[in-house]
């Protein structure tokens, strides 16, 4: 047997079951937890606007900054209320999905 054909155990439940690894599910990214002060893209588009500061004290709700994607203009919200430790992109900046945009400490 190589090691494509190499059969890996797995349980659900009480029940036990026998698979096999594919090339694309042994390659690929391994989830990691995600950061709640890290802010990312969800879509690639441009940022028209930034509204804070590096250090800047900011409320939950209040808007960071404004990301236009497909010709809509989405305004990214603190999620809690903190203080803007890094802003990592600037106006104008076209960015990809999962791109980091602001970390936030509480």
């Amino acid at each position: 047997m190589s090691d494509k054909d190499e059969l890996v155990g797995f349980k659900v439940h009480s029940l036990e079951y026998q698979t096999k690894i594919t090339k694309k599910f042994a390659n690929r990214k391994p989830w990691k937890t995600p950061n709640p002060n890290e802010i990312y893209s969800y879509i690639p588009g441009t940022i028209l606007q930034v509204n804070v500061s590096e250090g800047q004290e900011v409320k939950e709700g209040e808007s960071l900054l404004v990301l236009e994607a497909m010709k809509m203009q989405n305004q990214i919200e603190m999620p809690f209320t903190g203080k803007v430790k890094k802003i990592c992109v600037g106006e104008g900046d076209k960015i990809p999905k999962n791109e980091l945009m602001i970390v936030i400490e509480e």
